[in-house]
C-alpha cells in the first residue's frame, strides 16, 4: 500500500526524507541481479562543535548542508539503479548507501551530544530528527556501514529478481499477481502462492544478521532496539506509541470480523467445507493477492447476492474510452490542480518512468521521488490501465505534492508530519477518486449510480481498505518481536503465521517447508520499509475525508463526497502539507481537521450502512476464529 520505500533504507531517512521514495504497494517490485559491493567510500570527519546551544545551532547548520549535496548524490543513484538494474548500477548504490549511513551515523552520535543542552524549540526539533531518523543504523565501528548497505542491497535486489516456476515456465511476480488475482482454483492459487514464497528463503541469514548490525546500532544511538526507535519517531514514547496503535485496532477490529465472517462464508459456499470451512480462519490463497492483504480482487466472489448490483467496472470504463498510462497520469493531476494547487513541473513528465521500459530490468513496486528536495518530483511505475492503477496514480502524486508543498522548510522538516502522513494524503485523495461522484465529474461515468448500488461500493472498498488494517498491524508487529529478540531466527516463519492468525485470522494453504521464511516475500521485509504507516494511514484518510466533506458542505453520505474541484478546501489541505514535519503531527493535523488526535470513528462512519448490511447477513453465523 504505499509507503516509503528505498533500496537505500538510510537515504530516505538521511538524504531525502521518509518521503523521498514513497510508493503505494499495490504492485511489488521486478528487478535484476548484481553482486554486492565489498567496499565503501569514507565519510569525512564532521568538524566538532562546542556542546552549547550556540554549537548546536551551528551543527544543525552544518549538517543540514552536508545533507542536502550527499542526499541529491544518493537519490540520483537510487533512480538509476531503480530504473535500469545492473551490476554496476547496484555497485554505485551500495557504495553510496554505505556512505550515507556513516554519514547519518555520526550525525546521530553528534546530535545526541546536545540532549542537555538548552537550544530553541526548533533546534531541539532538528537534533531529535537527526537521531531518530535512521532506518537501519549502522554502528560506528569500521566496517559496519558497509556490511549494512551490502546485505540491504542483497535483500532488495534478490526479491525484486525473484521468478519461480510454474507450469513448465519460469515466471515474475508480475505474472504471479495477475493470475492469483484471476484464478477460482484452489490448486493454482496454492502452487502460486507457495511458488512466490520459494524465492525467500534464501534471504533469511542475511535478514537475520542485518537485525543484528542494526540493533547495535540502534543501542549506540541509545535505544533499547531498532523496533523501539522506530516507535520513537511519532512525538510520542515508544510503549505509548504501541498502546495508540492497539487502541486504534480495537477501534476497527469489530467490523473486520464482520467482514471476515461474511467473506469466509461466501467462499465456503463457493469451495465447499474441503477448501474453505465456514467456521475458523480463511485460507490465505483464496483472497485474490499474494499477501492477503487486499480481497478486492474477489468481488465477483463475494458481491452481494441481494442488496444490489454495480452497474460499472472502473477498468472497463477506462478502457472503453482509450485511457493509457499518461491520460492516468494525467487525470490525476487533475485532481490536485482542481483544488488549487499547481500543475507538475516539465521535468516530472520528462523524467519520471510511468511505464514499464522493455530494455532493461527495473524496480516496479510504485514510488514517488523528490530527487533534489526541492521540486525534482517523479514517480516510478510499470502503470497498467486498470482501477488498481487509477487509485495508484492519485495516491502516488498525493507523496509528489506534498514533497513540493514542503520544500521551503528547513532540510530536516522536509517531511510528513509522520509517514503515516505521507501515505494517508494520497489515500485520502483516492477515496474521493473512486467515487462514482468524482467519476461522473471527470466523464468517465454518464450518470451517478443511485443508493441501491452503496453496498456494493462499500463492500469492494472495505474488501481493500478494511481487509488491510491487520496486516497493515502485523507486519511491524512481527519486525518489533524480531527486533527485541522475542522472535528468534529460527522462529521466524511460525512467529509471521501466528500472526496472520492472531490479526488477519487466515492461515496458510499448506504446511510450511522448514526452511520457509514467508516473511520475506513481502517487499518492505527485505526492501526494510517500516509498515506501521500504512496502517496510520488507513485511519487518517478517512479522518481527513470526513473534515474535508465537512469544509466543503457535503450533506450526503461520507462515501458519496468528492472533493474534486473544491479550491476552499485545497487551502486549508496546502496549509498542512506546507508545515511538513516543522510541528509535531497532532497539530498538522488539527490544521486540516480540526482534531489533534487518531480517531478511527470516522472509519465507522464511512462504512457505517455497509456494518449494518452485514450484520446482517452474518446473522446465525459463527463469526471469529481461533488465534
Amino acid at each position: 500500500m504505499k509507503r516509503s520505500l528505498m533500496t537505500a533504507t538510510a537515504l530516505c531517512a538521511l538524504a531525502l526524507g521518509v518521503a523521498a521514495c514513497a510508493t503505494y504497494g499495490r504492485s511489488e517490485a521486478q528487478a535484476a541481479t548484481a553482486a554486492p559491493v565489498q567496499t565503501a567510500a569514507q565519510t569525512p570527519a564532521a568538524p566538532q562543535y562546542p556542546i552549547t546551544a550556540e554549537g548546536a545551532a551551528a551543527f544543525i547548520a552544518d549538517a543540514e548542508t552536508r545533507m542536502t549535496a550527499l542526499g541529491e548524490e544518493a537519490a540520483r543513484i537510487a533512480w538509476t539503479r531503480a530504473t535500469n538494474i545492473t551490476f554496476d548500477t547496484m555497485w554505485l548504490e551500495s557504495r553510496i548507501n554505505a556512505e550515507v549511513t556513516e554519514t547519518q551515523v555520526a550525525l546521530a552520535g553528534q546530535a545526541a551530544a546536545f540532549n542537555d543542552v538548552e537550544v530553541p524549540a526548533d533546534v531541539r526539533r532538528k537534533l531529535n530528527l537527526l537521531r531518530l531518523g535512521i532506518v537501519l543504523p549502522a554502528p560506528a565501528r569500521p566496517g559496519a556501514a558497509s556490511e549494512l548497505s551490502d546485505i540491504t542491497t542483497r535483500l532488495d535486489s534478490t526479491y525484486s529478481v525473484g521468478k519461480f516456476e510454474y507450469q513448465g515456465r519460469q515466471i515474475t511476480l508480475d505474472e504471479a499477481n495477475i493470475l492469483i488475482a484471476e484464478s477460482r482454483d484452489p490448486a493454482e492459487t496454492k502452487a502460486l502462492y507457495e511458488g512466490w514464497r520459494t524465492v525467500s528463503p534464501v534471504m533469511a541469514a542475511d535478514y537475520a544478521r542485518m537485525v543484528e548490525i542494526a540493533n547495535e546500532g540502534s543501542r549506540e544511538l541509545g535505544f533499547a532496539d531498532t523496533g523501539a526507535m522506530w516507535r520513537a519517531g511519532y512525538d510520542m514514547d515508544p510503549d505509548a506509541f504501541a498502546a495508540e496503535t492497539d487502541r486504534l485496532w480495537e477501534q476497527v477490529k469489530p467490523f473486520y470480523e464482520n467482514l471476515h465472517c461474511y467473506v469466509r462464508g461466501r467462499l465456503n459456499a463457493k469451495y465447499g467445507d474441503a477448501v474453505q470451512p465456514d467456521h475458523g480462519p480463511i485460507r490465505a490463497d483464496l483472497l485474490g493477492n499474494m499477501w492477503s492483504q487486499q480481497w478486492g480482487n474477489i468481488y465477483d466472489v463475494v458481491a452481494p447476492t441481494t442488496g444490489g448490483e454495480s452497474s460499472y467496472d472502473l477498468t472497463n470504463l477506462l478502457t472503453s474510452q482509450n485511457y493509457d498510462a499518461m491520460r492516468m497520469v494525467r487525470t490525476g493531476e487533475g485532481f490536485y490542480t482542481s483544488l488549487g494547487l499547481a500543475p507538475l513541473p516539465q521535468t516530472f513528465w520528462e523524467r519520471s518512468m510511468i511505464t514499464r521500459p522493455r530494455d532493461r530490468e527495473v524496480v516496479c513496486h510504485a514510488s514517488a521521488w523528490n530527487l533534489d528536495n526541492v521540486d525534482d518530483i517523479r514517480i516510478k511505475m510499470c502503470t497498467q490501465v486498470n482501477g488498481d492503477d487509477f487509485y495508484t496514480v492519485h495516491h502516488e502524486l498525493g507523496h509528489n505534492y506534498y514533497q513540493r508543498a514542503y520544500n521551503k522548510q528547513p532540510l530536516l522538516f522536509r517531511n510528513g508530519a509522520n509517514d503515516g502522513f505521507h501515505e494517508a494524503i494520497g489515500d485520502f485523495v483516492g477515496l474521493s477518486a473512486l467515487t462514482p461522484t468524482y467519476l461522473n465529474q471527470i466523464g468517465l461515468l454518464q450518470t451517478t449510480p443511485g443508493a441501491e448500488e452503496d453496498i456494493p461500493f462499500l463492500l469492494k472498498m472495505a474488501l481493500d481498505k478494511i481487509a488491510f488494517l491487520p496486516f497493515g498491524l502485523m507486519v511491524d508487529r512481527w519486525r518489533w518481536d524480531v527486533f527485541s529478540g522475542e522472535t528468534s531466527p529460527a522462529e521466524y516463519n511460525d512467529a509471521w503465521s501466528a500472526d496472520m492468525l492472531k490479526y488477519q485470522g487466515l492461515v496458510p494453504p499448506g504446511p510450511r517447508p522448514a526452511d520457509a521464511f514467508d516473511p520475506g516475500a513481502k517487499y518492505h521485509i527485505p526492501g526494510n520499509t517500516p509498515y506501521t504507516r500504512y496502517f496510520l494511514a488507513h485511519i487518517y484518510q478517512f479522518q481527513f475525508q470526513r473534515a474535508a466533506c465537512k469544509q466543503a458542505g457535503w450533506t450526503g453520505p461520507l462515501h458519496r463526497c468528492s472533493i474534486y474541484g473544491n479550491k476552499e478546501v485545497g487551502e486549508r489541505f496546502n496549509a498542512m502539507l506546507e508545515m511538513g514535519q516543522s510541528r509535531p503531527w497532532p497539530e498538522a493535523m488539527e490544521a486540516f481537521t480540526g482534531e489533534r488526535g487518531n480517531d478511527a470513528s470516522a472509519v465507522a462512519d464511512y462504512f457505517a450502512p455497509l456494518n449494518t448490511w452485514l450484520t446482517t447477513q452474518n446473522r446465525g453465523k459463527d463469526c471469529g476464529w481461533d488465534a
